[in-house]
């Protein structure tokens, strides 16, 4: 966000009128655009630029600071000017210049479309699988599985997770966890490089020791990523008994006809008795 000036060229008073009456969060953008541009700057200089009041920029950066946005340096000894004790100078943070738009999913992209020409699809493949390992590492697989245990790894890989900027978190539905992420640092990337989803997919399947379904995905543009695990084992489907085929002309006869001839049987006395 640049500064407009006015036709004389100072600016002030036309860009101070607008931020004198502009919401909160637009008085800071501009206070964060000119540490940005101009930094270290004093609070001065910054009340000058904008035609705001010293003490209103300055409760600014005092909250700038505190959320580790900005930070307040000496000046240099070319910049100090007079007598007396110099003025604080105000700068961005690293952390502050990450809350600027930047192009990392564009970069991230790239270097994913490169991998892709240089080793093909496997590649990106390999590639995807390292990355979703990297973020269960140290996570143990199942190995006995329980409702109990299973619920519980469940919990555990959503923190491992959130801890990679997923904002995971889990939550009992039916027979099953869903393991829910809010959300995707990498969903751009995700929406031409599926592989990414699926790797995150294959590795819980690893690590839970079951079937696990993808219910949504944000890449695909739903709020969040839902995968389900089942509680219960998941039990394999019936297989027909198969019946062997007659080996001979007689056995064939028997197998087709139910009155074919049978060794005799006594028959039961009802009473119990011999006959008289």
């Amino acid at each position: 966000m640049g500064l407009r000036k006015d036709d004389a060229g100072t600016g002030r008073a036309t860009t101070g009128a607008a931020l004198s009456a502009a919401p909160e969060g637009h008085t800071r953008a501009a206070i964060v655009q000119l540490l940005l541009e101009e930094g270290p700057i004093t609070a001065t200089a910054i009340s000058d630029r904008l035609g705001l009041a010293p003490a209103g920029v300055r409760r600014h950066l005092d909250a700038l600071i505190e959320s580790g946005q900005a930070r307040a340096v000496r000046a240099a000894a070319w910049q100090r000017k007079g007598r007396g004790r110099p003025a604080k100078r105000y700068q961005l943070t690293a952390a502050g210049r990450g809350q600027l738009g930047h192009a990392y999913d564009d970069l991230a992209g790239a270097a994913i479309r490169r991998l892709g020409e240089i080793g093909g699809e496997q590649a990106i493949t390999d590639f995807a699988r390292s990355r979703a390992r990297t973020i269960v590492a140290g996570i143990e697989p199942v190995t006995e599985h329980t409702p109990e245990r299973t619920e519980a790894k469940a919990e555990e890989l959503a923190e491992a997770f959130t801890g990679s900027g997923f904002a995971a978190s889990t939550r009992k539905v039916g027979a099953g966890v869903q393991i829910c992420q809010h959300h995707c640092p990498v969903a751009h990337v995700a929406e031409e490089f599926p592989q990414l989803c699926d790797a995150e997919l294959e590795v819980l399947r690893e690590v839970l020791g079951t079937h696990v379904q993808r219910l949504a995905t944000i890449a695909n543009g739903d709020c969040a990523c839902t995968t389900h695990v089942p509680l219960l084992p998941v039990a394999a489907p019936r297989t027909p008994p198969t019946r062997t085929p007659p080996t001979s002309t007689a056995s064939s006869e028997q197998a087709v006809s139910p009155t074919a001839a049978q060794p005799a049987a006594a028959a039961p006395n009802d009473s119990g008795r011999s006959a008289e």
